[in-house]
């Protein structure tokens, strides 16, 4: 029996080890697409119009921004050792809210069935946050009491 807990804690601490360096990876990929969105944006202001160079200036932050709730994601799963689903809703949401800015843009043409799509990707997100945040607050460990303070 002591030698599969100490397999157990042996996997757990690897496990800890491999999230924390795709964690460390993904934060310094955030840093390069950051970086590299800021650059492409000032040498495109001369070249584009300044929509033009926005719109590609916040497709790349909206990439940051679902690297970084990749992180977070891991830093909560690392603290918890559990896995948390609001995190996932939330990149999912901005990833088709990032692919509908991109079609209104014009920069890619799409029918408008498939827009439809993306808008009812974009409710549908937007449904599941709501019932996870929802679940959340409910503990079934207290009777239904709510599991912390509002948000």
């Amino acid at each position: 029996m002591l030698e599969l807990e100490r397999t157990n804690a042996w996997m757990e601490r690897s496990q800890d080890a491999v999230s924390s360096l795709v964690g460390m990876i993904l934060v310094l990929l955030a840093a390069v697409v950051l970086v590299a969105g800021v650059v492409s944006f000032v040498e495109n202001l001369t070249r584009l119009s300044l929509l033009g160079s926005a719109t590609d200036l916040l497709d790349e932050l909206l990439l940051v921004l679902i690297l970084v709730e990749i992180v977070h994601t891991v830093v909560l799963s690392l603290r918890a050792h559990e896995l948390v689903a609001e995190p996932f809703v939330v990149v999912g949401l901005v990833a088709v809210i990032r692919k509908v800015l991109f079609v209104l843009s014009g920069q890619q043409a799409v029918s408008n069935a498939r827009l439809g799509i993306y808008l009812g990707m974009v409710a549908v997100f937007v449904a599941a946050l709501l019932v996870v945040r929802w679940s959340d607050r409910i503990s079934p460990h207290a009777g239904g009491a709510p599991a912390r303070g509002p948000r």
